[in-house]
């Protein structure tokens, strides 16, 4: 019997397969997740068109958030068991599905539909999605998986690139900006971008390949990858991998990497303002309030490939060592000089969210180097529980410490001293949790590595191209 469209026996790559293709098709997919980031664009027709607060306008993006984490240590498994195609299949339909849950909600006038269909549908689909392309590129891409893996999650840092200026265009279209916007033209907007991301998906598992048994890149061999004692040539299973130290001291460093850098995200906009506020007038201030957001994105997104690029050539660990040891000197300095120059403390956001976003696609290498090839999605997908909690840490920190001090009367920068300093203290903490990383034990490897992990590399010839 021929396997099944979506197995992965039918996406085996035949010879002379280029893995350069297989970047593109991860890319499909998170860039078109990656719209999370973008949730913003809703917010204000949302509140004006349905009369609801801020609180209950982003939380169909927190749900969404927290789907992904769960979701993706929940589906991380069957994704390494079922392949990319699947995954990918399944992440396009819960994700445009929860685009359309949510259009149908909003032309009949109920909210909760739009909670249901993008923050807890959609969101299955962001953290399927989000892991469905890690382990195929790391194995793809033995040689270079740092590069590998940061060129498709920095499609996630920047989809709301993308998604931004179509969700504005869509609303004006459909009359769904301004003050008194249609929410039916909210509604339409959400059914069109449905429908755009589906044939966007599609590209990626139609395209995704994963590569024949024992293919190794022209020159590599499993041996010669084997630089430092950080990397491991055993296999750890994903049951096995949560019962080891390694996995949680990980877990540690990216939630508090993670809090870091969305503690200055989720408030980019406001927290400029309140550091400049004496410098222009409300108009200038907040134009230059909005450019400021946008560079921290662009800085998001390009530090996923820039620094985790780099982590091939200096080591994972090394990598987290300046993402958290400079991390903090950066929020200090920031907290102890806060607005005497602009220059200094743009170019010390930029550093920090750069350094948020490696931190997700450094990862995944990191993972593959501590526990081998063997269900490091999965691993990934567990591990990913991490951002969950720092999604609801980081906003937390800033925005309680914040809207308590305004109450209080405060003005300026000093609204944020308090919550830089404990971001501080938690790269600290993540910084020793990093230092502590040692190789996992042997008595954690499988005794014998999965059929489909077979390490007898053979040529570039033989299999895909390199």
């Amino acid at each position: 019997m021929a396997p099944g469209f979506l197995t992965r026996e039918r996406i085996v790559a035949p010879p002379g397969w280029s893995r350069w293709l297989v970047p593109p098709a991860a890319l499909s997919i998170h860039l078109a997740i990656g719209q999370a980031y973008a949730w913003s664009a809703f917010k204000a027709p949302l509140e004006n068109g349905l009369d609801i607060s801020g609180v209950a306008s982003a939380l169909p993006f927190t749900l969404a958030i927290i789907m992904l984490g769960l979701s993706s240590a929940l589906f991380g498994t069957k994704v390494d068991a079922n392949g990319p195609r699947w995954a990918m299949v399944m992440s396009s339909a819960f994700f445009v599905t929860g685009f359309m849950i949510s259009g149908v909600g909003l032309h009949l006038g109920q909210y909760w539909m739009v909670v249901l269909g993008y923050g807890f549908v959609g969101g299955i689909g962001l953290g399927i999605g989000y892991i469905s392309p890690v382990s195929t590129l790391i194995k793809w891409f033995p040689d270079r998986p740092g590069l590998a893996t940061g060129l498709a999650i920095m499609g996630f840092g920047g989809g709301a690139l993308i998604a931004s200026p179509l969700t504005a265009s869509l609303l004006s279209g459909y009359g769904a900006s301004g003050d008194s916007p249609s929410v039916g033209g909210i509604g339409n907007t959400f059914l069109t971008m449905g429908l755009i991301y589906l044939v966007f998906m599609s590209v990626g598992w139609l395209l995704i390949r994963v590569p024949a048994e024992g293919w190794a890149p022209k020159g590599w061999t499993p041996e010669g990858a084997k630089k430092s004692g950080m990397i491991s040539t055993g296999m750890v299973s994903a049951r096995n991998a949560i019962k080891t130290p390694q996995f949680w001291l990980l877990w540690v460093v990216l939630c508090f990497n993670v809090t870091a850098g969305i503690g200055i995200l989720e408030r980019a906009n406001p927290i400029f303002q309140d550091f400049f506020a004496e410098t222009g007038t409300a108009e200038t201030l907040a134009a230059a309030a909005v450019g400021f957001v946008a560079i921290l994105s662009l800085a998001n997104s390009l530090g996923r490939i820039a620094w985790s690029s780099l982590s091939d050539v200096l080591g994972r660990k090394n990598m987290y060592r300046i993402y958290l040891g400079v991390g903090a000197l950066l929020y200090l300095l920031i907290t102890l000089v806060p607005n005497q120059s602009r220059a200094l403390f743009l170019i010390a956001s930029v550093l920090i969210l750069s350094f948020y976003g490696a931190g997700f696609a450094t990862v995944p290498a990191y993972l593959r180097d501590l526990f081998g090839t063997y269900q490091v999605g999965a691993i990934h997908g567990r591990l990913l529980t991490a951002w969950s909690t720092a999604g609801v840490l980081g906003p937390l920190i800033v925005n309680a410490i914040a809207d308590a001090r305004i109450d209080a009367g405060v003005e300026g920068p000093a609204r944020y001293t308090t919550a830089f300093s404990i971001m501080v203290v938690l790269l600290i903490i993540a910084f020793v949790c990093n230092e502590l990383i040692k190789p996992v034990n042997s008595k954690f490897h499988e005794p014998e590595k999965a059929p489909a992990e077979a390490t007898t590399p053979v040529t570039a010839e033989k299999g895909a191209q390199s």
